[in-house]
């Protein structure tokens, strides 16, 4: 049966493998949707109103509030 310190090592090198390959710009886009549903499962979230990097995310997504599509103005 695993122990503890087991399941904490493989806890760390998950973790410590997504942020290299996101960092490196490596990471595709299932490394980036278990990187979301890893912060997600251990309870990491952000507000958007305190965070500029999620701000700049937010703005440039093509849908309002509303979910309705944005007119893109030429």
């Amino acid at each position: 049966m695993i122990n503890e310190d087991t399941l904490k090592e493989m806890h760390t090198a998950l973790c410590q493998s997504l942020l290299s390959r996101i960092q490196s710009g490596e990471a595709s886009s299932a490394d980036m949707s278990v990187a979301r549903q890893f912060l997600r499962d251990n309870g990491i979230d952000c507000v958007a109103a305190d965070n500029k990097p999620m701000l700049n995310l937010a703005s440039s997504l093509p849908f309002d509030d509303d979910g309705k599509q944005r007119i893109q103005q030429a």
